[in-house]
C-alpha cells in the first residue's frame, strides 16, 4: 500500500468524480483509477462503486476513507513537526469558524503570526456548525472556533475561549435615551432582522426565546453578521447581535446595544481541534497563542454607544 494510492482515494471521496479527483491530485485519470485498483486489490475489498460513471464508494470503502485521512493528515503533522524542530515553525493553519465567532478568530491570529513568522493562515469563515464537524473529521481543518454545544458529542479537543452573550441593535431615539437593558420577551416585539434559521448562531436564539414562552418572527433573515448592522442601519429594524461582534463594528453612531437579561443567556465558545494524540505541531502552536490573546477579557470589554472599538 502506498500512501499516494490513499491520496487519490481520499481525492476521488472529496470530488466524486474522477475527472476532477485526477486533476486535483496532478495525475492522468487512468493513473488515478490504477492506483485506487492496485489499493482495492492489496485490501482485498472493493472500495469504488463503478459503473459508467463515478457512483460513490462501497460501505467498505467510505470506512477506509476514514482511515486515509488520518493517516495522510499524521504524515503530514510530522513533516510539519520535523521542520519545525529543523527550522521553525512554517506551514498554513486552516482554521474555520461560524459566522458569530469570526471575532475570536481575529483575535487568535495576530498572536500566532506574532510567534510564528514563518507560517501563514488561512481562514474559512462563515462555515456551518455541521461543516466544521465534517472537515475537522476529515483533517481538512486544523482547528475551528465555534459553539461547544455543536461538538461536545464527538471527541474533539476543546479548549474554552470566552461566553457569547446578546444584545438588542437598535436606532437609537433623538429623544428617548432607550432602555439600559431589556427582556426577551420585551425584545420579541420589536421588528427583528435575524440569521437564517439554518444557522446554529439563530437556533440560540429561537432557544432563548423559546424558554421565556414567546417565538419570532422576523421580517428579514440573512446568513452574514455584517448584513444585520447593514439592515439596523437602515432604521427599520431591531437584530439581536452576539456581543463580541461590537468589537468588530463597534455600536455604531446613532445605534444603541441593550444587554438582554431575564434571563442573561450565554454560550461557550471554543478553540476545536482534531482528537489525535499527538497534537499536531500547527495545532498546538495555536492553542500555545490563546493564552496570550486574553480573548475573554477583550470581548468582556464592551466599546462606548455610538463609538468604534
Amino acid at each position: 500500500m502506498l500512501l499516494r494510492q490513499l491520496e487519490y482515494l481520499v481525492a476521488l471521496a472529496r470530488a466524486r468524480h474522477f475527472a476532477k479527483a485526477a486533476q486535483a491530485c496532478h495525475v492522468s485519470q487512468p493513473t488515478l483509477s490504477e492506483g485506487i485498483r492496485k489499493l482495492e486489490d492489496d485490501l482485498g475489498i472493493p472500495l469504488v462503486q463503478r459503473g459508467r460513471r463515478f457512483d460513490g464508494l462501497t460501505p467498505e470503502g467510505e470506512r477506509v476513507v476514514l482511515w486515509a485521512q488520518r493517516i495522510l493528515a499524521d504524515r503530514d503533522a510530522m513533516r510539519g513537526e520535523i521542520q519545525a524542530l529543523r527550522a521553525g515553525l512554517s506551514g498554513r493553519l486552516r482554521i474555520g469558524t461560524v459566522p458569530t465567532a469570526s471575532t475570536a478568530v481575529a483575535l487568535l491570529t495576530q498572536p500566532f503570526c506574532a510567534a510564528n513568522p514563518m507560517a501563514t493562515v488561512q481562514v474559512f469563515a462563515d462555515l456551518r456548525s455541521e461543516d466544521i464537524v465534517n472537515r475537522l473529521r476529515a483533517y481538512e481543518l486544523d482547528a475551528a472556533v465555534t459553539y461547544h454545544s455543536t461538538v461536545v458529542a464527538h471527541g474533539f479537543k476543546y479548549v474554552p475561549l470566552y461566553q457569547e452573550r446578546y444584545v438588542l441593535l437598535l436606532q437609537r431615539s433623538a429623544h428617548d435615551a432607550g432602555p439600559a437593558e431589556i427582556s426577551w420577551e420585551d425584545a420579541a416585539q420589536y421588528p427583528l432582522c435575524l440569521l437564517h434559521p439554518g444557522m446554529q448562531g439563530r437556533q440560540v436564539l429561537e432557544a432563548a426565546f423559546e424558554a421565556v414562552g414567546v417565538s419570532v418572527t422576523p421580517r428579514v433573515e440573512t446568513d452574514s453578521i455584517a448584513s444585520l448592522f447593514a439592515q439596523v442601519r437602515s432604521g427599520q429594524w431591531a437584530s439581536i447581535v452576539p456581543h463580541a461582534w461590537l468589537h468588530v463594528f463597534g455600536v455604531p453612531a446613532g445605534m444603541q446595544a441593550v444587554p438582554l437579561v431575564r434571563p442573561v443567556r450565554t454560550e461557550r465558545i471554543g478553540l476545536v481541534l482534531p482528537a489525535r494524540e499527538p497534537v499536531s505541531v500547527i495545532g498546538q502552536a495555536l492553542v500555545d497563542a490563546v493564552g496570550r490573546a486574553a480573548i475573554a477579557a477583550t470581548l468582556e470589554r464592551l466599546p462606548d454607544q455610538g463609538r468604534a472599538p
